[in-house]
Formats: C-alpha cells, structure tokens, sequence
C-alpha cells in the first residue's frame, strides 16, 4: 500500500493530548497520529461511520482493549464519511476496516466485525512480533461465537461462524452456528436456500438438524401469526377445542414466546395426548429439538412431559 503522506503534515488537533492511547483522526493528522507514530509502536487504524452497526460493537470493543494494554498500542478512529478521500487513498470499500501499522508502514488488518478472542490475538500479534501462538483456536471461536449469540449479538456471532467456516468449510458447529444467528436476525429465506446444499454429513449433525426444526416450527407458526387473540378466545369459550390450543401455541412460538407455547402444548397433552396422532408431543419433541436439549425450558418442559406421561 503506497502512502503519499509526508513529513510536513500538520500536527495532531489542538486539545487532543499527545499521551492519548484512543484518538479521532483525519487526513491532515494521519502522518503524525500514524506513520509517524507507529515509528515508535504499533498503531491500529478503525475506518468506521455512524450509519455502521457493526462499527458500534467494534469500536468500543477495540478501544477497551486497547486501553487495558496501557500503550504497548495506540489507536486512531476515521470516521469515512468525513474523510472520503484518505478511505479512498487507503482502499477502503466497506466498513468497519481496522488496519494495522508499524515502522511506518501497514502490516496486518481485517474488515468486518470480530469476537473478543479475535481482537485480543490480533493486538497481541503486533506487540509480541506475531507470534501464531497468539492465534485461538477454531474451537475457542465457536464457543465466544456460541455466547455472543446467547448473548444477543447474532451480526457479530455471525461474523465470527463465518471466520470459522472460511478457515474449515466442513465444520458442522460452525455452520449451525451461522444459520442459527441468520435465523435470530431474521433472514429465514438464506437459512432456507443453504441447507439444500450442505452435505450429507453436515445434514445429520445434531445441531443443524436443530436449526432444520426451528425453520420448520417458523414456518408453522407464520401460519397462525396475528391470530393470537382469537384463538384465546375459542379457548375461553371451549377449553377443549384442542386445534385452537396448538394453533395458539404455534402463534406463540412463532411470537418469540417459547415458553407460553411450551405450556399449551403440555396443556393440550394433559387434556388428550392422543389427539390428532400425538400432535402436543411431537410438537413439544420438535421444539425441545429447535431449542436445544441444554436449554433450561427444554430441561424443565421435559420434566414436565415426564411427570404427565407417568402420571
């Protein structure tokens, strides 16, 4: 990359101390805040914009590690839309982009938004000479992934299930984890066109059957979207009417409501667990299996099954 700044750049903004391990830049203050400072350790440049939601989780992630590594790095923020001409001198087609300088010059970087794990190694990389030890694993990845996703933070999960599967197209965890974050951000169509073409083994592992059934169970429940109260109120009028129960609970799966869903179905067992083929147990079995057999409801909602079947 050829940078074309050079040593009569203006100096860093007035009010901005020089000590600073985090500051804004521009393209007037990028060859002192950058080359110039990377003379003397590692500078970490973060092109981001306002209208980037990745950028909000990447940032302040960046930053706080940055801050705990008490200057071993410093780290400078663009903001792009502001400096349209350095993005483009730099190459810079999407945002976030981070790239990484020492002795003047880039030599690391990455674009996209990145698990904890991620960022830790590539810090690391640049103070300890990069060393691959620094590297985690694909296993480690998975788990943060795995935990950014219960967490919430599906863009970001996503992001990391697709460093894994760039690494390891084959790995079953990784890709489960993928269509499950695309599932939670709503794009069920792309889970829809990606599972015809995994392959047969990918297809039988355990998780991504999990995430066939969640697909499945959607799809169901669209069926009953928006007909929560009606249904509630054949209920009130008939406690039996059983296709009214497993509609409701249909409707409230399909809510983000799985506990509520979970109980009309135990309840429809209760009243007449043969109906309609064992309809309240397969469904309970599919939403057991879309849940997950760790998850707390389906350990306590299988207790429950249990204690009905033998009762």
């Amino acid at each position: 990359m050829d940078l074309i700044f050079g040593s009569g750049a203006k100096p860093a903004a007035a009010g901005t101390p020089a000590g600073d391990l985090v500051k804004d830049g521009s393209a007037a203050t990028f060859a002192a805040d950058v080359i110039e400072a990377s003379l003397k350790g590692p500078v970490i440049v973060d092109f981001w914009a306002t209208w980037c939601g990745p950028c909000k989780q990447l940032g302040p992630m960046l930053e706080k590690l940055v801050r705990e590594m008490r200057g071993a790095v410093r780290m400078v923020k663009i903001d792009v839309d502001k400096e349209q001409a350095l993005a483009a001198q730099l190459r810079i087609q999407s945002v976030p982009t981070v790239y990484a300088f020492k002795d003047g010059r880039p030599v690391d970087g990455f674009t996209g938004a990145q698990p904890e794990s991620q960022l830790r190694a590539f810090l690391q990389r640049l103070t300890s000479g990069g060393g691959a030890g620094a590297q985690p694993s694909l296993d480690d990845i998975i788990v943060e992934a795995k935990q950014l996703l219960a967490d919430g933070d599906a863009e970001t999960a996503a992001a990391a299930f697709q460093q894994v599967l760039a690494e390891d197209p084959a790995n079953a965890a990784a890709m489960a984890g993928l269509l499950r974050s695309l599932l939670v951000l709503g794009d069920a169509e792309t889970v829809r066109q990606m599972l015809p073409h995994l392959s047969p083994e990918m297809l039988k592992n355990a998780e991504i059957a999990a995430v066939k059934t969640a697909l499945d169970l959607q799809e169901a429940a669209a069926a009953s979207a928006g007909q929560s109260a009606d249904l509630r109120r054949r209920l009130a009028a008939d406690a039996d009417d059983h296709q009214a129960r497993l509609d409701l609970a249909l409707a409230y799966y399909g809510a983000g409501e799985a506990e509520a869903a979970v109980d009309e179905l135990l309840e429809l067992f209760r009243r007449d667990r043969a109906w309609n083929d064992e309809a309240a147990r397969k469904q309970l079995l599919k939403l057991f299996e879309a849940l997950g057999p760790t998850h707390p409801l389906t350990v306590s909602s299988r207790r429950r099954l249990s204690a009905l079947l033998f009762s």
